[in-house]
């Protein structure tokens, strides 16, 4: 990074501080003309999204349509449509005291200023915009870094913004480490992080420097577990379709499957059978490609490590970065797939008689993100999430929680903190005061 990137950089700061100072963000008015100039550039650019996703990450023009285009613009429909309701101050309860005086009090929303947005490779478009509506709704400004990973679609970003606002309302700013490092420094009001846990604590960790509240969303080893009364078909489906989407680059895919030992077999011949069936007999190239050459050789690690694990699949292309749907059985916590999140399309079984535990060695691991229960018995749907800690869960389905825009989305401990979308991201972004007068 030369002189004048970094001149160029904290000049953009310093202006959106001004800006910030003067109120200008402050009316809803002006929030939601900008969530209709964002969304005047946002579907203007909807073209150069899919080129870009499908250039960077190999996702289909139907995959990003919907991960990635049609899941942010209908979360900004719903902020148009509820922004006036959401920033009226609550009115609580009238109180009184000793000597007879009306206390009269309220909870009001304020903006914090000036946001820093740091978004992942995976979700390119969907987990850089989905924020950046909490910055505005919230009434702040916001600086936004893409991730340097999918270099194509982050001058895409650059442009959809360019052409919606002004660079001392919200800007973006391309770079790596160095360029982060750089913006760390600076004293925002607010940071919203969206990555992996190591670099979530070195954001944290710069936050705390200066006092600043985070919102880290994360990731971590999110468990599916399909007992022995699920309805078999609908596992399948509903499994594949969140861990081969965006080939397993999905921060809430299925990282493993615990199977009741009764069904595992069924269960494995399904799978199979879903995946030929679904990709013509080979997924190698159909299901998107994994962001770095580096990652695939990660991947390819794992399956080394335990070759005689691998039941289906395994097939790779480094220099095309393609990878198969790939399925391990008889795993245990000791393989080297086990030790992290995997992040990519491989899929390891592990088989259960007792659910207890299951529940015992999930609880003893760091909280998932996710954690999803196939059973068409509720007690016992309900008993495992009683008896669990995740982000968020599912019964009977995988990853959909997350489009859905009137939930809160967010990790707990190590996946993550702070939950956004839809009225969440209008709070996250907001300072809660309580206002109190005596009359």
């Amino acid at each position: 990074m030369d002189i004048n990137q970094k001149e160029y950089i904290t000049s953009v700061f310093q202006s959106q501080k001004k800006l910030f100072a003067a109120g200008k963000t402050q009316p809803v008015s002006f929030r939601i003309q900008q969530l209709e100039n964002l969304k005047k550039s946002f579907i203007a650019h909807n073209d150069a999204i899919c080129e870009a996703t499908f250039i960077d990450l190999g996702k289909s023009r139907s995959e990003t349509e919907y991960a990635e285009i049609r899941l942010v613009l209908e979360e900004l429909d719903y902020c148009i449509e509820n922004l006036v309701t959401w920033t009226k101050p609550v009115q609580m309860p009238l109180s009184f005291t000793e000597s007879g005086s009306e206390i009269v009090s309220k909870v009001t929303f304020q903006p914090y200023g000036v946001s820093y947005i740091i978004g992942p490779f995976n979700y390119p478009i969907q987990l850089t915009f989905s924020p950046l509506l909490g910055a505005i709704i919230g009434g702040n400004t916001a600086i936004i870094k893409p991730s340097e990973n999918t270099p194509t679609v982050a001058g895409v970003i650059e442009k959809i913004v360019n052409d919606a606002f002004s660079s001392d309302y919200v800007a973006v700013i391309q770079g790596a480490i160095e360029e982060n490092t750089l913006l760390l420094s600076f004293k925002f009001d607010y940071i919203f992080f969206t990555g992996s846990p190591n670099v979530g604590k070195i954001v944290m960790k710069a936050a705390a420097d200066n006092l600043i509240p985070v919102t880290l969303e994360l990731g971590g080893k999110s468990p599916a577990i399909v007992h022995k009364d699920a309805d078999i078909d609908k596992a399948v489906e509903r499994i594949s379709r969140g861990k081969w989407m965006n080939c397993g680059q999905t921060c809430v895919a299925p990282d493993y499957i615990y199977i009741h030992e009764s069904i595992k077999e069924e269960l494995i011949q399904r799978f199979k059978s879903y995946i030929e069936k679904t990709y013509d007999g080979n997924s190698l190239g159909k299901i998107g490609k994994i962001v770095s050459q580096q990652q695939v050789k990660n991947l390819a690690g794992y399956l080394n490590a335990a070759k005689d694990k691998v039941i289906y699949g395994g097939g790779y292309n480094l220099e095309t970065r393609d990878f198969e749907a790939t399925i391990m059985d008889n795993v245990n916590w000791e393989d080297a797939v086990m030790q992290q999140e995997i992040f990519g399309p491989i899929l390891p079984f592990l088989t259960y008689s007792d659910i207890n535990v299951v529940l015992q060695e999930i609880n003893f691991r760091p909280k998932p993100l996710a954690l999803y229960v196939f059973s068409e018995d509720k007690d016992f749907a309900d008993d495992v999430l009683n008896r669990t800690t995740s982000g968020d869960a599912e019964i009977n389905s995988t990853i959909a929680h997350v489009g859905v825009h009137f939930l809160p989305f967010g990790g707990v401990g190590t996946s993550g903190m702070g939950k956004y979308h839809g009225q969440y991201s209008f709070h996250t972004f907001s300072h809660t005061r309580s206002v109190l007068e005596v009359r």
